[in-house]
């Protein structure tokens, strides 16, 4: 009978040993998710394994908008946001400095489309000026309330020209179809949802580059996906391997747009039919930003000032983590 060596039947006890240990637990991370288009980084991340390639356990918790994420940032209940509109989280960065760190943001614009306006089938708009005497509904929240007055105001209308009321998005198809409103300033994939079933059209979209930065070919950087500073504190590891998935997401639908577009389906509020008609925004990591960016990014959320929507000015370099 052969001898097994010391050295080899060491070997032989570890990997046993091994064998016998209980798999590691994943670092579970609580995540805020609005699921608009925008969050389908998140979707492609969970669906297609690369949360497990880091061994994180993301738990995905619906907040629709932006207070909610912010209010659950600032108390702690999560540790991420998804799509975390820049205004707000630069509001709350006033309140508590940190409490939203960006490890990415979205480019909106007349190509990688978002917000816009759209009018109901039957009403007489052709332009934005047309929306005078309108009922308009707005995605929820107050920086796109503000977005949608700033943009009408840019065109001529004043606030007594129209009425305007915030709607959950869940219900925008539905108010379109049963013409409660004649137009709204709404965001993916309800106007792609909206466009299939012929009840709207879309007025204009990329509104934000165009009537608030000045420049339609520009990049609105409206929203993202932020992280707390408490998260990167306390769980440095962690946060940066989130951001690790972060980008391995944002990688794939930036090159495979066809193809991640699959995961709209059954983890947002679109259609099977509709998915591969809907508009991707363009993702960007925090490190990725040119100065040019930055620029665009520090001037949106200037206006925000202007517009009173920000008590003071806010320098948003301060706020962006880059990995």
């Amino acid at each position: 009978m052969q001898v097994i060596g010391l050295k080899a039947l060491g070997t032989i006890i570890a990997v046993l040993a091994a064998l016998g240990q209980p798999a590691a637990a994943q670092d579970k991370v609580k995540v805020g998710v609005f699921p608009t288009a925008s969050s389908l980084p998140y979707f492609v991340a969970i669906e297609r394994g690369f949360f497990k390639e880091q061994n994180i356990e993301p738990e995905t918790i619906r907040l629709i908008g932006g207070p909610p994420n912010i209010a659950a940032m600032i108390s702690n209940q999560i540790e991420a946001a998804i799509v975390l509109v820049t205004i707000e989280a630069m509001n709350a960065n006033l309140k508590k400095p940190g409490v939203a760190m960006y490890i990415g943001v979205h480019s909106q614009s007349k190509i990688y489309q978002m917000e816009q306006f759209v009018a109901r089938t039957g009403y007489a708009a052709a332009t934005l000026k047309d929306l005078k005497g309108a009922r308009i509904m707005s995605a929820p929240g107050p920086a796109n309330l503000v977005a949608a007055k700033a943009v009408l105001a840019k065109v001529g209308l004043n606030e007594g020209d129209y009425t305007i009321d915030q709607l959950d998005m869940s219900q925008h198809v539905n108010v379109m179809t049963s013409g409660a409103f004649d137009a709204g300033y709404t965001l993916e994939p309800q106007a792609s949802t909206m466009r299939k079933l012929g009840v709207a059209r879309t007025l204009e979209a990329g509104v934000i580059a165009k009537y608030i930065l000045g420049d339609e070919d520009g990049n609105a950087f409206a929203a993202g996906c932020a992280v707390t500073s408490d998260f990167i504190k306390s769980r440095p590891d962690v946060a940066r391997r989130f951001a690790a998935v972060w980008k391995k997401g944002i990688d794939f639908v930036n090159q495979n747009p066809q193809e991640a577009r699959k995961y709209l389906a059954k983890n947002t509020l679109t259609p099977e039919d509709v998915v591969d008609t809907v508009p991707m925004v363009r993702y960007f990591m925090a490190g990725e930003l040119t100065d040019k960016h930055k620029a665009e990014f520090q001037k949106f959320i200037d206006f925000s000032t202007a517009v009173g929507t920000l008590p003071e000015k806010v320098d948003i370099t301060k706020y962006l983590q880059a990995y």
